[in-house]
């Protein structure tokens, strides 16, 4: 049986240790997992985790820089892949973020700041522990219990054109989309490498998931 391969995206920004040593206390013997900027190990992988943590315009400088953006783009469309926190937001089209940032483009929409002004006591960054209502059924939900909640760190959300695409929302002084999914394609604002166990169960059914 040929050995699975998960590369992790690593652009020099995200939390690489702590995402690979969760998806490899969940992946099964027959499962690799490699922290990766070669655009030639994504090419190659079975499966995309592509995490992150940091600004959006360093994050697609870096992408840029190490040339992973086409392979990126093109991995989200053709095998398993699995966006995290910063990992979610520049598979948008745009971001309001360091005066406006072109992204990747993979989901059309648009990466948002909380509304201080409609709610200027609203704690930013959305810190600490939040529930996730999942808003359809995916496979990468098995086992996780609706209105589990997950550890956030993060001062933009997502807005998608596609109100389809939203797999999870979560409040935060507004309603706010915390995951999406689109064929292939699963991606998250929280950090489920330090959400416990319901953050483990996310990794371990991603591993097992064929992108169906």
């Amino acid at each position: 049986m040929n050995q699975k391969l998960v590369a992790v995206v690593d652009y020099g920004m995200g939390n690489l240790r702590s995402v690979s040593k969760a998806a490899e206390h969940m992946a099964d013997d027959q499962t690799r997992i490699l922290i990766t900027s070669h655009p030639e190990d994504i090419e190659k992988a079975d499966s995309i985790i592509f995490p992150g943590q940091g600004a959006a315009k360093a994050c697609m400088h870096a992408l840029q820089e190490t040339g992973m953006i086409h392979p990126i783009q093109k991995a989200a469309q053709e095998k398993p892949f699995f966006g995290i926190c910063m990992g979610l937001q520049v598979l948008m089209s745009h971001s309001d973020e360091n005066d406006g940032v072109d992204c990747l483009d993979i989901i059309k929409g648009e990466v948002k700041h909380f509304d201080l002004e409609r709610n200027p006591e609203l704690k930013v960054p959305h810190m600490g522990w939040n529930q996730i209502h999942q808003t359809n059924e995916h496979p990468l939900w098995y086992g996780i219990p609706q209105e589990s909640r997950f550890y956030f760190v993060h001062s933009y959300f997502v807005e998608p054109q596609n109100p389809n695409y939203i797999a999870g929302e979560t409040t935060h002084g507004q309603t706010f989309a915390s995951a999406l999914s689109h064929k292939n394609l699963f991606a998250i604002q929280a950090h489920p490498e330090k959400s416990a166990e319901h953050g483990l169960q996310l990794f371990k059914n991603f591993l097992q998931w064929n992108g169906q």
